[in-house]
């Protein structure tokens, strides 16, 4: 008996996401409208010189599965970059490239890290998800102190 209400409530539970997600994608946001041009035929967006979109998870899983992913060596013996100053004065801009996303921004006596990572795969676990190629350009040691960071995507940043 208290399986089969378990089983129940589980598909009313199931039932009620996805009505829950039609409705919300439904009315989440006006389409949108505007003048026709080169690209937009008044409903809908076009690629340039008709090239057609593909539509649907097949075609990206064909293409993941028998693309030619090429060589891409690992550079793990690679040296850290020079430590970056604390800050750099007023009107002075510097970007340091780290890897993957990360980039230090330096300007206006502010320091900014843009997307951090410095752990060995970019997942919240390190058995699962890409593995890095190469070492960080800076170490997380070197980095200036109080930086705000911004991150895009959910990453980690664990000193390795």
């Amino acid at each position: 008996m208290l399986r089969r209400s378990l089983f129940w409530a589980l598909g009313l539970l199931v039932l009620l996401a996805a009505g829950g997600l039609v409705v919300g994608c439904s009315i989440s946001a006006p389409k949108y409208r505007g003048s026709v041009s080169d690209h937009f035929n008044g409903e809908t967006f076009v690629n340039a010189g008709g090239v057609k979109a593909q539509e649907g998870m097949g075609p990206l899983l064909k293409w993941m599965l028998n693309r030619d992913k090429g060589e891409w060596p690992e550079q793990s013996n690679l040296p850290p970059g020079p430590k970056p100053p604390t800050r750099v004065g007023r009107g002075e801009v510097r970007v340091t490239f780290v890897n993957h996303g990360t980039f230090l921004l330096q300007f206006d006596s502010l320091n900014v890290l843009t997307d951090p990572i410095w752990s060995e795969r970019t997942s919240p676990y390190q058995w699962i998800g890409p593995k890095r190629l190469r070492p960080p350009g800076l170490r997380f040691d070197d980095l200036p102190p109080s930086m705000p960071s911004s991150s895009a995507t959910t990453t980690t940043t664990t000193s390795m």
